[in-house]
């Protein structure tokens, strides 16, 4: 084609570049027969760029598609599997490791692979070899660097031998051979060549792009390319100056000049590129703000299409955005929301859902958040970690969990669940094993007992797998997840492949990861727990499942990458760039185990800041469409957020030319985004306002309550709604999904002990020194048998002898004085003229050689003060009046010489209380009145009467609506009819 013209071309930022690349070759063929359109070839950096050229030119008329390539198709692809390749850089860096274990700390050995095989891959496209690693001087680093550039050129000289293997390094072979063979002007193509939509970021595609130009019927296209830049930052555009957008053209740039347009007139907004091309110059930049921003002009046109949405939260954010994609679609409408943050599209994605939007995700839902993915990682989790009750309960409510047998028995088995569940909680183990679930299937029914003992055996199986810490081959360990995961998704005789496990694409997905792991297990070492888990979430993480739903058709989610070639352009429409905030876009760089900064420029490799560029790029690129909407929130979870660099340049910038109204342009686009929160907050805001809820004080129909417990007087006093709650309502608090060791645990196992030591005393006097010796064994065997935590056992073991001596020496002197004759028993006392009771189950009551009594309370945290007795703290008082009145069959009527408290943790000592004659009876006579008044109606059970403090909650703060009150709110007694 003689009017062929070829070199480097270029579409500036903004532009429709699948659409003004097809018409721009379209004006290029017109003068040519149609066929001849057929012996063109595009090569595209991407799959998904490849399709938006083909559905650009399809869109333009009937024609014959030239041949459409991908560059990196060059070289055939991958001789061997990247995860081979992985595997057996595992292998290596194993071994390393074991001879070395300081050489990288704190990754897995997967992770190191993948970073290693990284690191080839560039080295590759780069056409680096291993002796590239003898460029750099280890002397000059830290010693840890040595030694990781030591096994790196081991690990250089395997992997990078010939013949090639990998598909960098097939592509880079490739693209040299046709470089070089073109030059000599043989294997010429027959028709035209041209690559589009690549930037060059690799030295193999860049190798190919320069060879391609050359061809005298060669044609590269730059996407997003900035003619506004002048030539003096093009010079200075070095290998140090990677995080400029237009870094990777330098090269380019310098062989073949300024490249020309491929079509005119494509940008959007050449008044808005100018202004960002500005804000983006390399640092410093000050200078040359002063000196250029003069001559952008008036500010107000070139930012009159453009939004910014400063938002305090990410929810607010999110809410915004999804509001602005509402009010487009209304309008007909195409909308792209382009972010790097997965987590906030996904945000966006839920708040569409209430107006029955779906966007088109080219993203797709990433495998480990599939139900099958997801449950392939939990199952992984079981191996090498002790079974919880938490854990249990996550296994038995996935979804994906004895499906075998269809929807019916699944919801019989989420009933046999919440029933476990409520068992659990309430009388454990914490930790659940095949036993408990028998004694447990033993009290069942006839479709719960097979349900519970299939279980159990499965717990028989998963228990054990606590002890599997060592490594152990990846065969096995597939082999071993595999089975276990088919029998969970079975179900008690279901069938796995009828199950959800493998069902849909996600599962047909998961099956496949599995199934390629395992044919290439042979290759891998052998795997701690941790370190398999890390492989499977990598392998998983590699594959995304296409939504299965009807997409809105004006609705798109992309990634940055994607502005380049298709986010932009009538099909675009409107453009939000979300999530512009440091580390989120761009986002934040990983850390570099094998090569730092000093030692990657000495090799001949390209700077971290490489991927900061190209993100740079694909914010220029998108900022430069017709209409944008920038958005970002201030905070995220965990503190203030930074705004990403080219935003706060941008802002900077406009905030710095008064004379051309930057400021007033800035405030424009702040008032434009204001209007979107406010939309969103007023959205936010409940339509119907409710009154703040009154300060609960019921008064149920009498009797309120048949019965008391004298620990809960206390409560009583303090807060009488929980009383009315728990005793009224019948409501309690669920116990924890995960017990833990906490004060509650402790004194509950601390009282059992000293239960055991007293009913053990022997008739014989002991010595201090043989009660201590028999303490001590009691808390081995009860620790043993009731606290499951190992370092539990441990530090409560080690206070009881802390304090053993004491406790010990102050027994002694009890026991000279009298005999524990009610230990942990149960006894009742009635009120004249009411059908109530006083429950009491004393910790201990010694019956003195005098015959009076000696009312005791174990305490493992700090005792009562008599202020608190005499006024909220009523237990041992009462147990004294119950005492006096016979209450306690064991003892009978008898007469009280004082209360103590005994210490079971601090110093361990016996502190005994103020106990003034007629002291219980007191009490007793104000306890009465108080429990007439409630049992009678005249007084309502008012919630945080008198709490101890402030910040102290309760189990039903929740129930009493406590923060629509406070305790200066005066409470509103209200009674309840009797319904029955």
């Amino acid at each position: 084609m003689p009017d062929w013209q070829n070199g480097v071309f270029a579409l500036p930022c903004g532009a429709d570049f699948p659409g003004a690349f097809a018409e721009g070759l379209i004006r290029r063929m017109r003068h040519h027969p149609p066929q001849e359109m057929a012996r063109v070839t595009v090569y595209a950096n991407s799959g998904q760029s490849l399709m938006a050229l083909r559905q650009a030119l399809i869109q333009r008329g009937p024609l014959l598609l030239p041949r459409l390539r991908l560059i990196a198709d060059l070289g055939g692809g991958a001789a061997t599997t990247p995860l081979a390749r992985r595997l057996e850089l595992g292998r290596l860096i194993d071994a390393a490791l074991r001879a070395q274990p300081d050489l990288a700390q704190g990754q897995s050995v997967p992770e190191l692979a993948a970073s290693l095989a990284g690191l080839m891959a560039e080295m590759q496209l780069e056409g680096l070899d291993a002796q590239a690693l003898d460029r750099i001087d280890a002397s000059e680093h830290a010693q840890h660097w040595g030694r990781a550039l030591a096994f790196l050129k081991i690990a250089a000289g395997y992997y990078l031998s010939d013949p090639p293997q990998d598909r960098e390094a097939r592509q880079r072979a490739a693209a040299e051979a046709l470089a070089a063979a073109w030059a000599r002007g043989e294997m010429l193509p027959q028709g035209p060549v041209v690559v589009a939509g690549s930037t060059g970021s690799h030295g193999a595609t860049r190798d190919f792009m320069r060879a391609v130009a050359r061809l005298p019927m060669g044609a590269v296209v730059l996407p997003g390319f900035d003619a506004d830049l002048p030539q003096g930052v093009w010079d200075g555009l070095d290998q140090r100056s990677e995080d400029h957008p237009q870094a990777r053209y330098a090269p380019l740039v310098a062989e073949f000049g300024a490249p020309a347009e491929w079509l005119a007139d494509t940008a959007p907004d050449p008044a808005r590129n100018r202004l960002i091309s500005l804000a983006l110059r390399p640092a410093p930049v000050t200078d040359q703000w002063i000196e250029e921003g003069p001559r952008l002009g008036p500010l107000a046109p070139a930012t009159e299409r453009l939004t910014l949405i400063e938002a305090e939260q990410p929810g607010e954010e999110a809410e915004a955005v999804a509001l602005i994609i509402r009010e487009a679609v209304e309008r007909g409408q195409p909308v792209t929301l382009i972010a790097a943050d997965r987590m906030l599209t996904r945000r966006v994605q839920s708040a569409l859902d209430r107006w029955g939007i779906i966007p088109d995700d080219s993203a797709g839902q990433p495998l480990p958040l599939t139900a099958p993915g997801l449950f392939l990682r939990h199952v992984a989790d079981l191996f090498g970690a002790e079974m919880m009750l938490d854990a249990l309960l996550v296994l038995l409510k996935h979804p994906v969990t004895a499906t075998g047998l269809g929807s019916d028995y699944r919801r019989e088995h989420n009933r046999h669940t919440r029933d476990l569940e409520l068992h659990l909680r309430r009388n454990g183990p914490a930790f659940p094993d095949g036993a408990a679930l028998r004694e447990w299937a033993d009290r069942g029914d006839a479709s719960s007992k097979p349900w519970a003992l299939w279980l159990a055996g499965l717990l028989d199986r998963i228990v054990p797998l606590a002890q599997d810490r060592a490594p152990r081959p990846l065969a096995d360990r597939l082999r071993d997840l595999r089975a276990l995961a088919e029998d969970l998704a079975a179900g008690p005789g279901g069938d796995a492949g009828a199950s959800e496990l493998w069902a849909k694409a996600s599962g047909g997905l998961a099956r496949s990861v599995l199934d390629h792991l395992a044919a290439h297990a042979h290759l891998g070492h052998d795997l701690r727990p941790g370190e398999f888990c890390d492989l499977l979430y990598d392998e998983l993480q590699g594959q995304a499942v296409r939504q299965d739903v009807a997409a809105h058709p004006l609705v798109r989610f992309r990634g940055p990458r994607e502005a380049r070639t298709e986010a932009v352009g009538k099909a675009a429409g409107l453009v939000i760039l979300s999530g512009l905030n440091e580390g989120g876009w761009p986002q934040a760089l990983p850390p570099d185990p094998w090569l730092s900064r000093p030692m990657r420029l000495a090799a001949g490799l390209t700077l971290p800041e490489r991927r900061v560029g190209l993100a740079a790029h694909d914010f220029q690129q998108a900022v430069g469409a017709g209409a944008v909407v920038l958005t970002r929130a201030r905070r995220d979870a965990d503190a203030e957020t930074i705004p990403s660099r080219w935003l706060n340049r941008l802002v900077n910038l406009l905030g710095g030319l008064p004379d051309q109204q930057g400021p007033q342009a800035l405030a424009e686009m702040r008032r434009r985004g204001r209007y979107w929160l406010d939309l969103a907050e007023l959205q936010a805001r409940p339509r119907i306002r409710l009154a703040p809820a009154p300060r609960p004080s019921p008064i149920p129909p009498p009797p309120a309550l048949r019965e008391l417990s004298v620990t809960e007087v206390r409560t009583l006093i303090r807060d009488p709604y929980a009383v009315y709650a728990r005793r009224v309502l019948g409501l309690r608090a669920l116990d924890p999904l995960r017990p833990e060791p906490d004060a509650a645990e402790r004194g509950n196992v601390l009282h059992h002990i000293m239960d055991r030591f007293l009913r053990g005393l022997p008739d014989l006097p002991e010595t201090p020194q043989a009660m201590k010796a028999r303490l001590l064994a009691i808390t081995d065997e009860v620790l043993e048998a009731e606290v499951p935590w190992p370092s539990a056992r441990l530090f409560w073991r080690a206070r009881i002898a802390g304090i053993a001596d004491r406790l010990m020496a102050d027994e002694a002197e009890r026991l000279s004085r009298g005999t524990p004759t009610v230990v942990e028993e149960y006894g009742e006392q009635g009120i004249s003229g009411l059908d109530f009771r006083l429950i009491a189950r004393p910790d201990r009551l010694d019956r003195l050689h005098d015959g009076q009594v000696h009312v005791y309370d174990y305490k493992s945290g700090k005792p009562p003060t008599d202020k608190q007795i005499a006024h909220f703290d009523k237990q041992l008082p009462l147990e004294a009046a119950m005492v006096r009145h016979g209450a306690f069959r064991t003892l009978g009527p008898a007469e009280v010489e004082g209360i103590s408290y005994i210490q079971l943790g601090g110093e361990g000592r016996t502190e005994p209380r103020e106990f003034s004659a007629g002291f219980a009876e007191e009490t007793w006579a104000g306890f009465v009145t108080l429990i007439r008044r409630y049992l009678g109606g005249e007084r309502g059970f008012t919630a945080r009467l008198a709490m101890e403090r402030s910040d102290h909650a309760s189990d039903y703060d929740h129930l009493s609506r406590h923060g629509e009150w406070d305790t200066t709110e005066t409470p509103q007694p209200q009674r309840f009819g009797d319904d029955g």
